[in-house]
Protein backbone atom coordinates (compact mmCIF):
# COMPACT_ATOMS: atom_id res chain seq x y z
CA UNK A 1 0.00 0.00 0.00
CA UNK A 2 1.56 3.30 -1.09
CA UNK A 3 2.50 5.89 1.44
CA UNK A 4 -0.31 8.66 1.58
CA UNK A 5 1.04 12.31 0.74
CA UNK A 6 1.10 15.14 3.32
CA UNK A 7 1.61 18.91 2.34
CA UNK A 8 2.78 21.55 5.04
CA UNK A 9 5.08 24.66 4.33
CA UNK A 10 8.12 25.11 6.67
CA UNK A 11 9.17 29.07 7.39
CA UNK A 12 12.85 29.55 7.43
CA UNK A 13 15.35 31.47 9.38
CA UNK A 14 16.73 34.12 7.60
CA UNK A 15 19.19 33.34 4.86
CA UNK A 16 21.73 34.97 3.11
CA UNK A 17 21.73 32.59 -0.08
CA UNK A 18 19.56 33.57 -3.19
CA UNK A 19 16.51 32.01 -3.34
CA UNK A 20 17.79 29.90 -6.21
CA UNK A 21 21.19 28.62 -4.31
CA UNK A 22 18.87 27.77 -1.27
CA UNK A 23 16.56 25.84 -3.31
CA UNK A 24 19.01 24.28 -5.41
CA UNK A 25 20.68 23.07 -2.75
CA UNK A 26 17.40 21.92 -1.20
CA UNK A 27 16.72 19.72 -4.80
CA UNK A 28 19.80 18.01 -4.69
CA UNK A 29 19.42 17.32 -0.91
CA UNK A 30 16.65 15.05 -1.74
CA UNK A 31 13.62 17.49 -1.88
CA UNK A 32 12.42 17.28 -5.18
CA UNK A 33 8.64 17.45 -3.13
CA UNK A 34 9.38 21.07 -2.21
CA UNK A 35 8.35 24.23 -3.67
CA UNK A 36 10.63 26.74 -1.68
CA UNK A 37 10.00 30.79 -2.14
CA UNK A 38 10.14 33.73 -0.30
CA UNK A 39 6.76 35.40 1.15
CA UNK A 40 7.09 39.09 2.21
CA UNK A 41 10.77 38.69 2.83
CA UNK A 42 10.09 35.55 5.10
CA UNK A 43 11.68 32.27 3.26
CA UNK A 44 9.14 28.80 3.17
CA UNK A 45 8.98 25.32 1.43
CA UNK A 46 6.07 24.05 0.83
CA UNK A 47 6.10 19.98 0.59
CA UNK A 48 3.78 17.82 -0.84
CA UNK A 49 5.58 14.35 0.91
CA UNK A 50 4.51 10.48 1.08
CA UNK A 51 5.08 9.49 4.49
CA UNK A 52 3.42 6.78 7.08
CA UNK A 53 3.00 9.47 9.01
CA UNK A 54 2.12 13.11 8.73
CA UNK A 55 5.11 13.50 11.81
CA UNK A 56 7.31 11.24 10.06
CA UNK A 57 6.93 13.63 6.90
CA UNK A 58 7.93 16.75 8.50
CA UNK A 59 11.01 15.36 10.52
CA UNK A 60 12.17 14.25 6.98
CA UNK A 61 11.61 17.91 5.23
CA UNK A 62 13.47 19.76 8.21
CA UNK A 63 16.44 16.92 8.24
CA UNK A 64 16.62 17.89 4.86
CA UNK A 65 16.54 21.58 5.35
CA UNK A 66 19.28 20.92 8.28
CA UNK A 67 21.25 19.37 6.10
CA UNK A 68 21.63 22.42 3.63
CA UNK A 69 21.90 25.06 6.64
CA UNK A 70 18.73 25.92 6.88
CA UNK A 71 16.48 26.37 10.05
CA UNK A 72 12.83 26.01 10.90
CA UNK A 73 11.13 28.71 12.28
CA UNK A 74 7.28 27.24 12.24
CA UNK A 75 5.39 25.10 10.26
CA UNK A 76 1.98 25.27 8.79
CA UNK A 77 -0.41 22.51 8.27
CA UNK A 78 -3.40 23.37 5.85
CA UNK A 79 -6.75 22.51 7.21
CA UNK A 80 -7.74 20.09 5.22
CA UNK A 81 -4.12 17.82 6.47
CA UNK A 82 -5.74 17.83 9.85
CA UNK A 83 -7.91 16.01 9.26
CA UNK A 84 -5.50 13.10 7.63
CA UNK A 85 -3.09 13.67 10.37
CA UNK A 86 -5.80 12.11 13.08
Amino acid sequence: MASPTFEFTLWLADDPRDLLDWSNALYDAGADDSHPGVCNGELYATFHRNAATMEDAIRSARRQLDSIGLHVTRCEIPEAQLAVWA
